[in-house]
């Protein structure tokens, strides 16, 4: 009895061994959870960027005042550090300021601060101002400003030391009337950076309808749909420091649009760089790029001018990525409340399905303006940030549970879909603003990707990325020799182990703003890069091997990797 009774409490402990063994070997097999990507606030009295955008709001109800401005980062100085730009009203024909107003530059200390160089710089802008695009375009090493406005642009030559000179009659990109996006990029491959400008509504103070409640009391802002459309404009790069006007000969002008985000993009892989233009109440624009410096119009055949049903949406700001790593460029734009905002997937063969997912559940509320694909958790996938608010500062007493200001919205990368991880990514979520502009950028330099926010009459905000760089990452600075100075077309493979991913170097996207041109190339957890290949818009293909980890390196088009 005994012998049985010691064999069975052996075999019974034998057996609570082994399961306590099967369950941590199980404990040990479930991924480990990693800690969420935050995004915390910068205050102002810690970056030192005292700056407010002043939207000019009157009892008059002007459309300008609603539709806010853009920002960048961009390196104006070459340190290495990206710098960043604000955009701000000024002197119009229905707005005169009571105190001088400028745009802001402001440069980076290197040290998670900034100081204000604007007048120093020399660009205080001074008239009402929309967006900004960022770009070396005379390609001499230095980055150049476009700011575009209601009334004239400014072209601001970058004349590496610290100041800038307007050269907008001499290059012959003043662009009347009322611009809104401007978007650098190659279109006709001849290695020049070209421009192209949304061009909004035809809008003077004069043509300012009463818009009232239905009791006459109260004065509302009139929405887009009164006002005539007005053809955008396409300015070639003679390679001299001008620019040819190409707007009716490339077939642009021929489709007068409410345009306001826009970006360059290849949706059929064939080496030439498209226009996807984002139009507010009526049918987006998709510009096929034909080769031999002309456009075709193909938005309503390939299924991405309208809603689903069918009518036109209040379309702001856009992006391209190829976000589910098929090879094939798909689109995004963001729409007003009620509309939903629109995730295209491209289908090959020129059309594009609208594959919003979780999207549409999380922004049905919600009026959208900056936004961006990029790779928040350096994972190698592209995730979505969005910037919203609503363009009317009343809307509250029109419409239930539509606010004026709006919460940001932050979308990880599943795969196939996108995850709203909004509550789990910062406090700041939890609050609500009137955004408008939004530019990327790795102000810090520690490998992962910050987010730059305008809001309409606010000041903007400054979020630092937390835990993004917990990844390992490559960040790529390319230096063209043959190509576009931006290198904008640039199509970059890497691979990690069985995992290959690539990138197509974008123009533009997000809403009126511009964003730090180097390229974060996340690998998730493994510990090495095999290989990185860049296929450069001139056709020269560089492959870089035995890479460096979690740093910054610069790539010059024929050569490899240089050291600065």
């Amino acid at each position: 009895m005994q012998q049985h009774s010691a064999s069975r409490k052996v075999a019974i402990v034998s057996v609570l061994v082994l399961l306590a063994i099967s369950a941590l070997a199980q404990r040990n097999s479930r991924p480990v959870a990693r800690p969420a990507v935050t995004f915390e606030e910068i205050p102002a009295q810690a970056s030192k960027i005292n700056w407010t955008h002043n939207n000019a709001q009157s009892a008059d109800r002007q459309l300008p005042e609603t539709v806010g401005a853009g920002c960048a980062f961009f390196d104006y100085d070459n340190d290495g550090w990206m710098d960043v730009y604000f955009v701000n009203s000024g002197p119009s024909d229905f707005f005169t300021p009571a105190t001088p107003l400028k745009n802001g530059l402001f440069r980076n200390n290197r040290d998670g601060t900034f100081t204000d160089v604007t007048d120093k710089a020399g660009v205080a802008g001074g008239r009402f101002g929309m967006g900004v695009a960022a770009a070396d375009y005379d390609g001499d090493g230095n980055v150049d400003l476009y700011v575009t406005n209601y009334g004239p642009n400014i072209l601001y030559r970058n004349n590496g030391n610290g100041t800038f000179t307007d050269v907008t009659d001499k290059a012959g990109v003043t662009a009347p009337g009322w611009s809104t996006c401007a978007t650098w990029f190659d279109y006709d491959n001849d290695n020049k950076l070209d421009l192209f400008v949304s061009g909004f509504v035809f809008y003077d103070k004069s043509q300012n309808p009463l818009c009232t409640d239905p009791t006459l009391q109260r004065r509302y802002y009139c929405v887009p749909r009164l006002f005539k459309p007005t053809p955008s404009y396409l300015y070639r790069n003679a390679g001299d420091g001008t620019f040819q006007d190409m707007s009716r000969e490339s077939g642009i002008a021929a489709h007068p649009g409410k345009s306001f985000g826009a970006v360059a993009t290849d949706i059929n892989n064939d080496g030439l760089l498209d226009l996807f233009v984002a139009n507010d109440t009526m049918p987006n624009f998709l510009f096929l790029n034909k080769g031999k410096g002309k456009f075709e119009e193909i938005g309503l055949a390939a299924g991405v001018a309208y809603g689903e049903s069918g009518r036109p949406r209040s379309g702001m700001g856009v992006d391209a990525a190829d976000y589910d790593a098929d090879g094939w460029q798909d689109l995004f734009v963001a729409n007003i409340d009620h509309e939903f905002f629109s995730l295209y997937h491209n289908e090959r063969e020129l059309i594009f399905t609208d594959q919003p997912g979780e999207i549409a559940p999380s922004t049905q509320l919600l009026s959208g303006w900056g936004l961006k694909f990029f790779d928040y958790d350096n994972d190698g996938d592209p995730d979505l940030f969005l910037v919203n608010g609503h363009p009317d500062d009343m809307i509250e007493s029109r419409i239930p549970r539509v606010r004026y200001r709006e919460p940001l919205l932050m979308f990880e990368n599943t795969g196939r879909a996108f995850k709203d991880v909004s509550a789990t990514s910062g406090s700041v979520f939890s609050k609500v603003f009137s955004g408008r502009g939004m530019a990327l950028g790795d102000f810090d330099n520690d490998g992962d990707s910050d987010v730059l926010a305008s809001n309409n009459g606010e000041p903007p905000l400054l979020l630092r990325n937390q835990g993004g760089n917990r990844n390992n990452w490559i960040g790529l600075q390319l230096v063209a020799t043959t190509s576009n100075p931006e290198a904008v077309g640039a199509v970059i493979t890497w691979q990690a182990g069985a995992v290959k991913r690539s990138r197509l170097k974008i123009g533009g996207g997000s809403y009126l703003s511009s964003h730090d041109p180097r390229e974060i190339l996340g690998i998730g957890a493994a510990t090495k890069i095999d290989s990185i290949e860049i296929r450069w818009p001139s056709g020269k293909v560089d492959k870089l091997t035995n890479l460096p980890l979690n740093r910054y390196v610069r790539v010059v088009e024929g050569e490899g990797i240089r050291s600065k």
